[in-house]
């Protein structure tokens, strides 16, 4: 049976996926779900570890280089395998179907731990500006996601346009920041800089981190595969198409960040964007650069609800989660998926907000590993592939063939490794909840696909 025919099979579920997003959706959802607050953080960690205002820019140059080599595998398997819902129904193809169900559990925890990690920076950010006072970080993270929520219950071409238009001006936002910094005077307003500090190999170990950190949800045209026109061509074109965005865009705002700030005052800096913008216009201009910042996680957030509605889609789909997640609506949303998606994401963050310690940090450490472990099966993925089934059509092929894919097996194993040793707690927590992915499908194993 087709694809197609798959989807309107309407025996156990409602409705299917609309396909009414173009290249352009698709490039925004790329830009969309990779630029937010880091890039108005990290300058400073990056500068810390380098030191050097050549090698800063060359080690962002080559983080979107090797992010679009990370990516090779998976747009390899997207393009050939256009079906919605993300890393899941590649593994499944590629895997097999518990390696398969591994993988979307491992995406279903990241998705729902990262965009409680996105939707409370938000709310620290709202808490800057003095807005809403009589509320906690968590509580108005919650607000977010239930806002993103009710926004695409309304419908998928809604829930697409605001997207699109979000990242749009969230672009621009940062390139009118880029143009505000490059016009004023080198050094501007920046009073005697103290020296920067010696080289470390660990401050350039934790660089490389926040680039690493920096660059991550380049993944999105996957999860919206049957939703593009065309997506055996989209999803490369919008992938790669939105890493050289991305690399542009951050490329710019560290070369901008490094015309006004002295190297001994960047590596100090906390909110380097923030500072460089103090510099050039006073004091004031924080409220500014706050602004933008959520403008670029409230981008994310609603993004991810949508990657996350669309993985529980998926699953729900072959019948390794409760057919009724599988329905969509008339306007081309899976409602169910959505409810379920919004709820669970906001229990986590209310139960986050009540361990101690920093709430952003608890749910940050949470997901890292997991994208790590997703992207390494599916590097591997593309190779079995390859050798189950030579003759599939594959309108993208990673060049140099499998060596991009090994090189993201060997990159992202070796970024599992040196999570887990630095934070082994943590990383304990992570394998723990991925573990219960065994049980989850010995429990699903009866269901037959919607």
């Amino acid at each position: 049976m087709t694809d197609s025919g798959h989807m309107a099979d309407t025996h156990h579920v409602r409705g299917r996926l609309l396909r009414i997003f173009g290249l352009g959706f698709g490039l925004a959802v790329v830009l969309g779900g990779v630029i937010g607050s880091g890039i108005l953080r990290n300058p400073s960690v990056v500068a810390a570890g380098f030191l050097d205002p050549t090698w800063i820019i060359l080690a962002w140059l080559a983080g979107g280089l090797f992010l679009a080599v990370d990516a090779m595998p998976t747009v390899e398997l997207g393009a050939a395998i256009p079906k919605s819902g993300g890393p899941y129904p590649l593994a499944v193809r590629a895997l097999g179907p518990f390696a398969g169900f591994f993988v979307g559990w491992a995406d279903w925890l990241q998705l729902i731990f990262s965009t409680g990690f996105i939707a409370v920076a938000f709310g620290e950010q709202v808490q800057r500006l003095g807005l809403l006072p009589g509320l906690t970080t968590g509580e108005i993270a919650v607000l977010l996601v239930f806002a993103c929520g009710a926004l695409n219950f309304i419908g998928a071409k809604v829930g697409g346009m605001s997207q699109s238009i979000g990242s749009a001006l969230k672009a621009l936002g940062l390139l009118v920041i880029v143009a505000v910094l490059f016009l004023a005077p080198g050094k501007a307003g920046v009073a005697a800089a103290p020296p920067p500090p010696a080289f470390s190999w660990i401050a350039a170990a934790v660089a490389i981190r926040a680039i690493y950190g920096a660059y991550g949800g380049w993944e999105a045209a996957v999860y919206f595969s049957e939703e593009l026109h065309e997506p055996e061509r989209n999803v490369a074109r919008a992938t790669f198409g939105g890493i050289a965005l991305v690399t542009v865009i951050y490329t710019l705002i560290n070369a901008a960040v490094l015309h006004v700030l002295p190297m001994g005052v960047l590596t100090q800096s906390t909110l380097a964007v923030s500072d460089a913008m103090a510099a050039v216009l006073g004091p004031g201009s924080g409220v500014v650069v706050t602004v933008v910042a959520m403008w670029c996680v409230a981008t994310i957030a609603n993004l991810q609800v949508m990657e996350h509605v669309r993985n529980t889609y998926a699953m729900a789909r072959e019948g390794r989660l409760p057919a009724v997640l599988a329905n969509v609506s008339k306007s081309g949303t899976p409602r169910a998926a959505l409810c379920v998606v919004v709820v669970a994401t906001s229990l986590v963050i209310l139960g986050a907000d009540h361990i101690k310690g920093g709430l952003y940090e608890v749910l940050l450490n949470l997901y890292a590993p997991n994208i790590m472990i997703i992207f390494l099966l599916l590097s591997y993925g593309a190779i079995r592939l390859r050798q189950k089934e030579p003759d599939l059509p594959r309108p993208y092929k990673m060049p140099l063939y499998p060596l991009p894919a090994l090189i993201a097996i060997a990159a992202n194993g070796l970024l599992v490794v040196l999570f887990v040793v630095s934070d082994w707690r943590t990383g304990l927590y992570s394998l723990l909840s991925l573990s219960l992915a065994f049980p989850l499908y010995w429990l699903g194993r009866g269901r037959k696909p919607a």
